[in-house]
């Protein structure tokens, strides 16, 4: 009978975990499409408990405030954004072009889908930066990977760091700049995904034009 007992008390357990595993997962996937549809400034956490079809009071629960829940849900994107750009940049089977194309497009892609990021990633530079190293093995990026070896032996006169930080300024700074092209009537949405299929190409470009100048 107490054997009974202890068995139902581990059933209950196991239960429960499951049910705040499943319920911490709606309403990250709730945040998730808020966070898209409103930006993170114009979102509050009502919004996210109505999406997710609970009570405000539960998700203070899982989630102590918007910024703890927008945290888990950016850094959840920024980690799969980096093993994705991991496998690009060490593939030893591709060339250094194929692999700039890759990593622009993977870039480009995970950030229209997350106009924040750039924010988010700024501030965890900013405030956080152990904790964005050990998020991101940034190192094994910028001086361990193939593709930095494939920098150096094709303009072994130029600093690689030099070369992966233009890159990535070129692919960023649009997004950092959106809110003020769409505030100042420049761009609208569907403009401003013009302006940056059209950055694809030119940061293609340039980025070619930094191998060949001597």
């Amino acid at each position: 009978m107490a054997q009974k007992r202890i068995q139902t008390k581990e059933t209950k357990k196991s239960k429960a975990a499951v049910a705040d595993a499943s319920t911490a997962e709606r309403i990250k996937a709730a945040a998730r499409i808020v966070f898209q549809k409103k930006g993170y400034a114009a979102t509050r956490t009502r919004d996210i408990a109505d999406e997710a079809g609970i009570n405000l009071a539960l998700l203070n629960y899982y989630f102590r405030s918007k910024e703890k829940l927008f945290e888990e849900v950016m850094l959840e994107k920024f980690q799969k954004f980096f093993s994705v750009i991991i496998n690009v940049v060490n593939n030893s089977s591709t060339t250094l072009n194929e692999k700039a194309d890759l990593f622009i497009d993977n870039y480009i892609e995970l950030l229209l889908e997350n106009e924040d990021l750039p924010i988010f990633v700024l501030s965890e530079i900013r405030d956080k930066p152990e904790r964005f190293v050990s998020n991101t093995r940034l190192k094994s990026i910028l001086r361990d990977s193939s593709f930095v070896k494939q920098l150096k032996e094709k303009r072994p006169d130029m600093d690689s760091l030099q070369l992966i930080t233009s890159l990535l300024g070129l692919l960023v700074t649009p997004f950092l700049m959106r809110p003020l092209l769409v505030a100042s009537g420049t761009l609208d949405t569907t403009g401003f995904r013009k302006f940056i299929g059209e950055r694809k190409i030119l940061t293609r470009k340039w980025f070619n034009a930094f191998l060949k100048t001597k």
